[in-house]
């Protein structure tokens, strides 16, 4: 029996030899080795058959004969891409001079982009940035910020109620866990952190509303705030760092006006516009033909927010401001849709940095 193994391995090893590509490597595999049909599959079979004390060594020689044969297989294969590989290179002059061609390299998202320019504006006018957790609780997102339970100020949000402690989300107050609606709770926890000294930072990240998503929003989008606690600061204080932000983010020849507006945690509160840079303030469908755009809602830090933060508001006074981040990269671009930013087409992302 050993010889019609013996026999098996010569035919399949003169075979191999004689495979010249690919195909022909294929064919002898699945001749050969595989495991329905092939020639050592059927050899194996009469294994059954011989005698109980004959079995051991045949099994054993037969075993030998598949790691020999697997081997040779690897080999040739190898030996067929070493030789291809040859003849391909040796098919035409090879220009050692031509220049290489440059792996294609990754940039920066065009949000990214934008954040970092609004760093670098407001770190010039002595902010630090401050980061404060996605997932809140029901009072920093809202108590802490003068919106108690039942205060129609929260039908301007649509929130995500989270059910279960995440990862970042405290437990101090009330249990009930939202994903932050809006950036202005990290007022409260700089504010805790740091009385009482003066405070003067922005506070970036990313927002969550229970929203339908249309060109002008999504269910998730970046905000930034901007927060100074301190003596004696004013109302034109505000207006003044609002107009230094558009003028740096947009030109120096922007203009500013603010309008009463309301927001539950600020009083007085206003809504800050600067003329429409497609129109210079004319009128054009990009401001609705009103020549203004909106910049940022604002206001004067409200004394039970201040409170809340650990401030006296008899002594203390602030102001805080708050903007999209998508928002001033979509007017200096001209960008009309949103859900560009994230809709992770190359074509658009391509265009910026």
């Amino acid at each position: 029996m050993h010889e019609e193994l013996s026999t098996l391995k010569n035919q399949a090893l003169a075979g191999l030899a004689e495979a010249t590509d690919a195909g022909a490597l294929e064919a002898w595999r699945i001749k050969y080795l595989s495991r329905k049909g092939g020639a050592l599959s059927e050899a194996m079979k009469v294994l059954g058959g011989l005698p109980r004390e004959e079995r051991p060594a045949y099994g054993q020689a037969a075993n030998e004969v598949k790691i020999a044969l697997e081997a040779a297989f690897e080999e040739r294969q190898e030996a067929l891409k070493a030789a291809a590989l040859a003849a391909e290179l040796g098919g035409g002059a090879l220009d050692v001079t031509l220049p290489g061609r440059p792996p294609a390299l990754g940039r920066l998202h065009i949000t990214t982009q934008s954040l970092r320019q609004i760093y670098a504006i407001y770190a010039e006018m002595g902010f630090q940035v401050y980061d404060a957790p996605d997932v809140e609780t029901d009072d920093y997102n809202f108590g802490w910020l003068n919106i108690p339970p039942y205060h129609p100020a929260r039908d301007m949000w649509e929130t995500f109620w989270v059910t279960q402690a995440t990862a970042g989300a405290t437990t101090e107050g009330s249990p009930l866990l939202v994903m932050r609606t809006h950036t202005s709770p990290g007022q409260i926890r700089v504010m805790r952190e740091r009385c009482p000294e003066p405070i003067r930072v922005i506070l970036p990240g990313k927002c969550y509303r229970y929203e339908q998503v249309t060109a002008r929003s999504e269910h998730q989008f970046y905000q930034l705030e901007g927060l100074a606690v301190g003596r004696g600061i004013r109302l034109t204080d505000l207006i003044g760092t609002l107009q230094q932000f558009a003028r740096r983010m947009y030109g120096a020849r922007r203009r500013l006006r603010v309008r009463g507006s309301y927001f539950p945690f600020t009083e007085p509160s206003i809504e800050a516009d600067m003329d429409c840079i497609l129109c210079g303030g004319k009128g054009c469908g990009v401001c609705k033909h009103t020549g203004w755009l909106e910049v940022a809602g604002a206001g004067m830090v409200h004394p039970i927010v201040l409170h809340n933060g650990g401030y006296d508001p008899d002594v203390y006074s602030g102001f805080a401001f708050g903007m999209g981040v998508e928002r001033p990269a979509m007017l200096k671009y001209m960008i009309n849709d949103i859900r560009y930013f994230y809709g992770n087409d190359l074509r658009f992302l391509g265009q910026f940095g």
